[in-house]
């Protein structure tokens, strides 16, 4: 049962929202969270917020990767290998920011959460803060 007015609102954008929307919605709450912890790294309570932050960006890409492997997703296998290949970077830097924070490893995650947010909107996708896509993306 929803607490307040946002909750419900929340709650009936979840029921009503199509798959792909809801995807980049995710993905995009995800992005802004990281950005919010990267504006604020120097805040006494940033550790806790980064924490927050990496486990549930580091959950949406569960789901991703568990979605992805269903035997009834529809995408196309390159598709779903490239998104899997990804996830598993996601994955790897995610692991690398917990042991070693630093506020500049967050921006690939930043990026990698908003372009394919972009895509699953159908714009155009852009890197918004121009680091490139590792080498090791499209590596099968």
């Amino acid at each position: 049962m929803p607490v307040n007015a946002l909750e419900a609102y929340r709650d009936v954008e979840k029921a009503t929202l199509p798959q792909r929307d809801l995807e980049a919605s995710v993905l995009t709450k995800a992005a802004m969270r990281l950005q919010s912890a990267r504006d604020s790294w120097s805040s006494a309570d940033n550790y806790a917020q980064l924490n927050d932050t990496l486990q549930y960006n580091q959950r949406l890409w569960t789901f991703f990767q568990a979605e992805l492997t269903t035997e009834d997703n529809p995408l196309p296998e390159e598709i779903k290998r490239n998104l899997l290949s990804l996830s598993l970077y996601v994955d790897r830097r995610t692991f690398e920011v917990m042991a070693y924070p630093a506020p500049e490893k967050l921006d690939i995650l930043i990026n990698i959460n908003l372009n394919i947010a972009a895509g699953l909107r159908g714009e155009t996708t852009r890197l918004t803060s121009g680091n490139p896509l590792p080498a090791s993306f499209g590596a099968r």
